[in-house]
This record gives C-alpha cells, sequence and structure tokens, in this order.
C-alpha cells in the first residue's frame, strides 16, 4: 500500500519503454512551462515559483506516487485559495498554509482515507469546479484586454464593476494578442497533438510583439526578469497565532488536493487499464507540498490535462514524470530569460481557455436534469464557490449533500406493524411476507425496513405507539435493516425495558446483518434480550413465541 509505483515499475523496465517516456516527458514539460507560469501569475505569485513547483513538486509526485503515469504541479483548481491567502497573509503565510497541507496530506495518507475522498459528491465536485473556472476566467480580463487599471479586486462583483469602469482604457493590440491565442490553442490540436497548442501560441505572439514591437505588457516589463536558478530551502518564522489562522486555508489546500490528484488518479486509470495506491498517492503529494513550500514555491497535485497527454505520448511509467520535471529545470536554467519576453495577454488567452475547459459545463447541465437534492447541492457550492469562497463552499456543499442523503434514506426507512389486517395486505411476491405464515394470537409483528440510525429513530418510536393491547410477544423483522447505529440500539434498548415493564416477550426476528449483530454483542443487547430470542429466520421467530407463551 504504500510501495511507490516507480519502484514496482522498474523492475521489467527496458530501453523501448524509457524512450517513449523520454518523449512523453519532454513533451508533457514544453506543456507545463506556459501553465505553471500562468497559474502562478494568476494565484497572486511571481512566474519563477509556478515554474519552481512544477519542478520540485513534479519530481517528488512522481518519483513517490502512487500512479504510474500522474503528472504533478501547479493547476488552476488552486488559483482562487492561493490568491486568497496572498491577498489576506502574503507569500509567507502561503508558504506556511501549503507546508501545513502537505503535513495534513500525509497524515489522510497514513491513516488510509484514500478511497474515502473518492466518494466527494458528484454535484459537489462539478459545483466547485465550475465555480473556479468563472473566476478564473473573470480574473484574466485585465490581461486579456490590456486594461489600464490598478489591482484588480477581489470580489467577483467588485472585479466586474471594476472592468467595466475601466473598458475605455482597452488596448487593442493586448486584445489582438489574447484572441490570437484563444483561436491557436483552440485549432492547433487540428493541425497536429504532437506539439501542444499551448506552446505554439506562445511562441507566435511573442515573436509578433517582439519584432513588431507592439504596445503590451509582458512578464519582464511587470515581474522583471526570471531567475535561473533554483532558490535553496528556507521556512519563515512559524508562531500559535500564524498557524490557527492558516488551519483552514492549509485544510481547504489539501482537500482540493486530495481530491484533484485522485481522480487525475482514476481518469488515467481508465486510460492505460491500471490501478493506482490511493493513499501512496496522498503521501506523495503532501511530500511535494512540503518541498514545494521549503523552495518557495506554491500548492501542488496531480493534473488531469498534463497527465492525459503523458499517457496519449506513451507514457507508461513514473520515469515520464521525472523527465517533464527534469525538462522544466533546464528550461528554467537556460532558457528562463527569454520567458520574460511572453506577452500578458498570451497567458490570459490560455486561462480562458483552461477556464472553459474546467467549466464542466455538460456535466452541469447533466447535473440541473437530475434530482432536486443533487440540484441544490450544485447550485449552493457553484454560487458560493463564484461569490462567497471557496472554503465555504466546500464545507456547506458536503454538509448540505450529508443532510439531504440522510433525507433520502430517512424516505427509504419504514417501520410498519405487520399484525392483523396488514398480513391481509402483504405482498404477494415476497415469500418471506407475514401472509405466508399463521401468526399465533397475542403475537404483534413489526418489521423495520432500511438503515435504523438517528434519522430514522423517530419512526421506530412512533410504530410502537400503535399497539393499542399489550401482547404476549413482540417480535421485529429485521431482515431489512443493513446497519444500525448507536441511536437505532438505544431505541431497541428502550423498546425492550418497555416490553420487560409490560410483561411482553421481545423477539428479533431475522437479523442477517453482521454489523447489526455485532452493535447488539457490543451493547450487551444480546444477552439482556437473550440468545434465543434473537433469530435467523420468521419461521424461528414464529416457534420462539410459541414456546414462551405456553
Amino acid at each position: 500500500m504504500f510501495r511507490p509505483k516507480l519502484f514496482d515499475t522498474l523492475k521489467n523496465y527496458n530501453r523501448q519503454q524509457f524512450s517513449k517516456d523520454l518523449m512523453a516527458g519532454l513533451i508533457v514539460g514544453i506543456v507545463a512551462l506556459p501553465l505553471a507560469i500562468a497559474f502562478a501569475i494568476a494565484s497572486g505569485v511571481s512566474p519563477e515559483k509556478g515554474l519552481i513547483t512544477a519542478v520540485i513538486a513534479g519530481f517528488i509526485i512522481s518519483a513517490l506516487g502512487g500512479s504510474r503515469v500522474q503528472i504533478g504541479g501547479p493547476t488552476g483548481a488552486f488559483i482562487v485559495i492561493v490568491y486568497g491567502i496572498v491577498q489576506t497573509h502574503g507569500v509567507n503565510g502561503l508558504i506556511i498554509a501549503t507546508f501545513m497541507a502537505g503535513v495534513l496530506l500525509i497524515i489522510m495518507g497514513l491513516a488510509r482515507l484514500g478511497s474515502v475522498i473518492r466518494f466527494i459528491p458528484h454535484p459537489l465536485i462539478v459545483g466547485f469546479t465550475s465555480g473556479i473556472a468563472i473566476i478564473i476566467f473573470s480574473s484574466q480580463m485585465k490581461d486579456f484586454f490590456g486594461l489600464k487599471m490598478g489591482t484588480v479586486p477581489a470580489e467577483f462583483t467588485d472585479k466586474w464593476s471594476a472592468y467595466i469602469t475601466h473598458f475605455s482604457s482597452m488596448n487593442v493590440y493586448a486584445t489582438g494578442i489574447a484572441l490570437a491565442t484563444v483561436l491557436i490553442v483552440l485549432l492547433w490540436g487540428k493541425v497536429t497533438h504532437k506539439i501542444p497548442g499551448t506552446f505554439i501560441a506562445i511562441l507566435v505572439t511573442t515573436a509578433a510583439v517582439s519584432i513588431f514591437q507592439l504596445p503590451v505588457e509582458t512578464i519582464g516589463s511587470r515581474f522583471g526578469a526570471i531567475p535561473s536558478s533554483i532558490p535553496t530551502p528556507s521556512f519563515p518564522h512559524l508562531d500559535f497565532a500564524t498557524i490557527r489562522s492558516l488551519v483552514q486555508p492549509a485544510f481547504t489546500i489539501a482537500l482540493l488536493g486530495a481530491i484533484e490528484s485522485l481522480l487525475s488518479a482514476v481518469v488515467a486509470d481508465g486510460m492505460t487499464g491500471g490501478n493506482h495506491k490511493s493513499n501512496m498517492e496522498l503521501i506523495a503529494q503532501g511530500t511535494a507540498n512540503i518541498f514545494s513550500s521549503l523552495f518557495g514555491g506554491i500548492p501542488a497535485t496531480g493534473a488531469i490535462a498534463r497527465t492525459a497527454t503523458n499517457v496519449k505520448n506513451g507514457g507508461r511509467t513514473p520515469v515520464a514524470g521525472i523527465v517533464h520535471a527534469v525538462t522544466l529545470l533546464l528550461i528554467m536554467l537556460f532558457v528562463g530569460k527569454w520567458a520574460a519576453l511572453i506577452p500578458m495577454s498570451t497567458l490570459a488567452g490560455i486561462l480562458v481557455v483552461i477556464a472553459y475547459n474546467m467549466s464542466e459545463w455538460e456535466n452541469f447541465r447533466s447535473v440541473l436534469k437530475g434530482p432536486r437534492s443533487d440540484i441544490a447541492v450544485l447550485l449552493t457550492t457553484f454560487f458560493l464557490t463564484v461569490f462567497i469562497d471557496l472554503t465555504v463552499a466546500i464545507e456547506i456543499g458536503m454538509i448540505l449533500a450529508a443532510f439531504l442523503f440522510m433525507r433520502k434514506m430517512i424516505q427509504f426507512s419504514d417501520v410498519r406493524l405487520l399484525s392483523g389486517e396488514a398480513a391481509d395486505n402483504s405482498d404477494e411476491q415476497d415469500k418471506e411476507a407475514i401472509g405466508n405464515y399463521e401468526v399465533p394470537d397475542g403475537v404483534d409483528v413489526f418489521e423495520i425496513t432500511g438503515p435504523l440510525f438517528f434519522g430514522a429513530a423517530y419512526k421506530f418510536k412512533d410504530a410502537m405507539k400503535l399497539i393499542e393491547e399489550t401482547p404476549n410477544v413482540l417480535i421485529i423483522r429485521m431482515r431489512h435493516v443493513p446497519i444500525i447505529d448507536a441511536t437505532g440500539i438505544k431505541t431497541i434498548e428502550e423498546v425492550y425495558k418497555e416490553s420487560k415493564r409490560r410483561g411482553t416477550k421481545l423477539i428479533l426476528s431475522e437479523v442477517h446483518s453482521n454489523q447489526v449483530m455485532k452493535e447488539l454483542k457490543d451493547a450487551r443487547l444480546l444477552f439482556a434480550i437473550g440468545k434465543s430470542n434473537v433469530t435467523t429466520s420468521f419461521t424461528e421467530a414464529l416457534e420462539r413465541s410459541r414456546l414462551v407463551m405456553k
């Protein structure tokens, strides 16, 4: 479980596979170059921090990860949360939050929560992913149109209000470069998939700006030269107050990183027919974020688009991911100074395309056609992400999804009195229906259907009130009870005590679930009721009732 996939793949590794991994790694490295820079700038930090993250975190995620083909690095999903942390706590706060998130991810992996995280509701994932796409799109309008304005406001409505106010300052050249970038990225795939459209767009637009001396802002004019070296590791001063203020952002980074990396790994499994180790993947993601923060980088996770590019170009082992990281390192060391010539409007165009691809509008529309509970989770998460905060959106979305799920379970649960007239109306298709049995006089039969948990326990109590005359024997059929919680156990205990007070013998029939039987044993109810009064079939329960009434 905690063995990196790299160790498994190297057993039968050969020169032919290395050549495929080498080519895939080189291509993915070229794809990752503009994305790493664009994500860093959109997150409110300098461009080299994106490159550092892609190099350091990308190498560790491939070397230690639980997936054969996962490519790690900065992603668009983090832009919103990272930008918020930088605005509130500064770059040092971001470094601390990233470090804390790495520790949390390692704890998740060691606690074997990898399989659990994959059960996050689909409407919630679509909701916050689509919300993030809208925010990324909105954040790029200044550079897309070359607007002459100050710092872009953080709030969604304030942002668009500022754009409208300053729209008259639009730079036609910047807008043209951005539109050209979008067209190249979207149409280049019809020419070839061997060379990524983002790379071609950067080459064409950067050359056009340099040759024709177009008056547009570039990375260099805004941020200066990109450093051509990896900084030495360091860590800012820590104190309890800072840690406490960053716990929530760190948890959001960890949860978002875990979700995206495991989703990416699942997608990769579908493409390759492999099987990733989710807990090892979380440990690798945590380690990568810790080291990324030590070198001044930003949060990293598995990147679905880059992972898919890796698979499509022949990458089948973690060696391809390692080559991708080394490629980026070499570009940073020897070609980094040329990256300063890239126009800001080019990066804005690339991010607009990424926002569109992230929007998942088809999934969004599909969920809107589904159950109302899913629609409620989708829209709540979406609007909270856009207008309030990503952290709040995930928390409330999870709580809402949990409550709506409990509501469904409550609706599914049922408790019925089966004696008397109910026996005549029993389901003819059910061979075990009470109508197929002869129930002795003085015996009342109730049946519980569905999980007996705190949300449905009140139904059981209400059903018990239907007993008009005290029976000699009370049989509770539990053949359709898969699980029971502490409240359910407490309710049965109360029924047992009330039955004992009235002189009624309680029999639990058809307790098939191992979980239910274990809870009865742990609560000492099996001992109190008597093992002979907990039967595996309804026939045994009737025979037992006749015996105790003699």
